[in-house]
């Protein structure tokens, strides 16, 4: 049961990561897939890759030497997508489609020295590894570049053969050189297709694949369908990902933890129908942006109850009342809500002060804000654009709202005030920055100028 921490976005400060990680261990989790992308800290000449607030080789070492203690299994996960590494100048002519930076050119030898570099970096810093992740989910434009399309030309050359072969280059290039480690991919290039064609490839013998679906209904039979056919092919053994945040809304900012709860179950059902011994693990994924030029999703710190509940669902092999109380109980809760977004309790939990601030915010700021704006009739009436353009108003109307308006804003300037603080402790300012610009600004910078044009006026 391994936990996903998709670092491409809100990565927390290793100081968090160091409060959490023995509660994941409570919890049930037995490791961590760590999605480091831009947060790895690359030397030259990879230099360029390593954003502002990566974390330096000391942090992966402390964060791996933490997972140890905690007796968590660690794997890296090096997505070769690499949108994160396409949109630098300096790796732009490395694009299979020139004007996107989504997919690797297969057919350079400079892109399979960069796949090589890359993965000598991530193994140097980590020592005894089983598992290395090399992505190679939703490959979308392989095959539409000019040298792809005059492959594809050639006879029996086909898309799929295409990437099989792209995959079996990267798997390849980890196996000759780190014999001892298996490297995981994800399974969606793979799902449609014929089982010849995957038979022949060579891919099975070397890779494990991970069969990933975030939804709440999943189709138990078509999933195991889907292992079946895997293991006919010559796969060795299958791993699962479900999902605990981050798959329901590109910009959610709260986990509804009933749909991850749903997700898990489906999953269950599957690993109790699956081919004896052909299950490897199950990874619980929580992204954090849902590509590398995304909006934040839901912060880890709000996401910890619905971790906690998929992760005591999958370790019980079910959810009840009693595994309801022992989530409560570890999380210093003294009422978890699954169904609803709202959660009245507290906890105690590290960041557990960011969910009760992220859950005002998302709530009632807008709606307040809007409240006052929209729906108030003596600002839409006496106080409309056309008047706070000229700053005109009846002083008796004044009084009506501008106290309103006044004692509103200094409520939600003290609210984002212990928001900021809170999720200084947790992420690097640039989090805090973006967070706080895509959630907090548009309504709160509305109702600062209503009062700015009052005070004018």
């Amino acid at each position: 049961r391994l936990v996903h921490l998709d670092l491409k976005g809100a990565p927390p400060r290793v100081s968090y990561l160091a409060e959490v990680l023995p509660l994941l261990r409570a919890l049930g989790a037995t490791g961590l897939l760590l999605e480091y992308e831009d947060t790895f800290p690359y030397t030259a000449p990879l230099g360029p890759l390593r954003a502002p607030h990566a974390y330096s080789a000391g942090e992966v070492r402390a964060v791996l030497s933490q997972a140890k203690a905690q007796g968590l299994e660690v794997v890296p996960l090096l997505s070769f997508l690499l949108q994160f590494v396409l949109k630098h100048k300096e790796f732009a002519h490395l694009r299979e489609v020139k004007v996107f930076p989504n997919a690797l050119n297969p057919h350079k030898e400079e892109s399979r020295a960069l796949v090589k570099a890359m993965i000598d970096q991530v193994m140097a810093l980590h020592q005894g590894l089983k598992w290395f992740h090399i992505g190679c989910d939703e490959v979308y434009y392989l095959g539409q570049g000019e040298e792809s399309k005059q492959w594809l030309q050639q006879e029996d050359n086909t898309p799929e053969k295409l990437c099989l072969a792209h995959i079996k280059a990267v798997a390849s290039c980890l196996a000759s050189s780190y014999p001892t480690v298996t490297p995981i991919m994800w399974d969606d290039m793979l799902r449609g297709m014929q089982e010849q064609t995957l038979a022949e490839s060579g891919v099975p013998q070397l890779v494990q694949p991970m069969i990933w679906d975030y939804s709440a209904d999943l189709d138990v039979g078509s999933k195991v369908q889907l292992m079946e056919k895997y293991l006919r092919c010559g796969f060795s053994k299958v791993w699962f990902a479900s999902a605990f945040k981050g798959a329901t809304g590109v910009n959610q900012t709260l986990t509804l933890t009933g749909h991850h709860l749903q997700n898990q179950l489906g999953w269950l059902a599957v690993a109790n129908s699956s081919p004896p011994d052909a299950l490897e693990g199950i990874v619980l994924t929580g992204w954090q942006r849902y590509d590398h030029f995304s909006v934040l999703c839901e912060l880890l710190p709000v996401a910890i109850p619905s971790l906690a509940v998929c992760l005591q669902t999958l370790k019980n092999g079910g959810y009840s009342e009693a595994i309801k109380e022992n989530v409560e109980k570890l999380l210093g809760m003294s009422n978890l809500e699954i169904d609803t977004f709202m959660s009245s309790s507290l906890g105690t939990f590290p960041g557990s002060n960011i969910l009760t601030l992220v859950t005002q915010v998302s709530f009632y700021l807008k709606s307040s804000v809007d409240e006052l704006l929209e729906r108030n009739r003596y600002v839409t009436g006496w106080f409309s654009p056309y008047h706070r353009k000229r700053k005109m108003i009846h002083p008796i109307i004044m009084h009506h709202f501008q106290p309103d308006a006044i004692s509103l804003l200094s409520q939600w300037n003290a609210v984002v005030q212990d928001l900021q603080a809170a999720m200084e402790q947790v992420f690097h300012k640039c989090t805090v920055e973006e967070w706080m610009e895509e959630n907090v600004h548009p309504s709160l910078q509305k109702l600062q100028q209503v009062v700015h044009d009052l005070d004018q006026a």
